[in-house]
């Protein structure tokens, strides 16, 4: 696929909201399927996750979509075991078969509390994850989600990582965030923390032109306050 291909097609699942489902929790049919330590996993039973170790289950093993244990018990939710897993074995930076890392995987649910616990537990706010080439940083700013935003710049991931399609964080959370509040107040995280504010689009629109374009009134005048041109 082209990379103008790509773009457009990225454009029309981000406007009819499927962006977001580019990566793939278990499906209810996956986890009735699921046996052993990934059955203990999806079920966020720490205690079986344990007996599955004792009884020399592999922490690093895959399901058929790429995931290991660690990715299901983050797509759950269940931060005891994903404690447990990574003190098994697991890598906290592996990437599924769409490359989703368990960073990502919380900052694209908005579950600010299990992002804290991948981070603690090894797992990098700088790992390129994504099809598009993008980061969990990239993925919070489409969404608007700002206070994994704010955690994901604390924790330094870079900003202004360009993804695939040429854009940074910045330019996502214009381009696809829709100018409201939310989504102003994760270009204004990502302003005060030092994000270049003139680095363009492969077009070579700055993002105060990407938000001149989408009327974004709020945005517009942050961009201004800050010296964007």
């Amino acid at each position: 696929m082209s990379a103008a291909a790509r773009f457009f097609f990225f454009l029309f699942f981000a406007a009819t909201g499927f962006a977001c489902q580019a990566q793939i929790a278990p499906t209810a049919a996956e986890r009735v399927g699921y046996k052993g330590l990934f059955a203990a996993a999806a079920a966020g039973d720490a205690v079986a996750v344990k007996a599955q170790l004792a009884r020399q289950a592999k922490a690093q093993e895959s399901d058929a979509y790429g995931r290991t244990p660690l990715h299901v018990a983050a797509h759950g939710g269940h931060r005891d075991v994903m404690r447990v897993l990574v003190q098994a074995g697991a890598d906290p930076n592996a990437l599924e078969r769409d490359r989703y890392d368990i960073v990502t995987i919380a900052a694209v649910a908005n579950d600010l509390t299990t992002l804290k616990a991948a981070l603690e537990l090894g797992a990098s706010a700088k790992n390129v994850t994504s099809r598009y080439d993008g980061t969990a940083l990239i993925a919070a700013a489409h969404l608007g989600h700002v206070e994994v935003v704010r955690t994901l710049i604390r924790a330094g991931a870079p900003l202004d990582h360009v993804n695939n399609l040429g854009w940074t964080a910045l330019i996502e959370a214009i381009v696809l965030g829709d100018g409201g509040s939310r989504h102003t107040a994760t270009l204004q995280a990502l302003v005060e923390a030092g994000a270049d504010v003139n680095l363009a689009d492969r077009a070579g629109r700055t993002p105060l032109a990407l938000a001149r374009q989408r009327g974004h009134a709020g945005m517009i005048r942050l961009l201004e306050r800050a010296r964007a041109r």
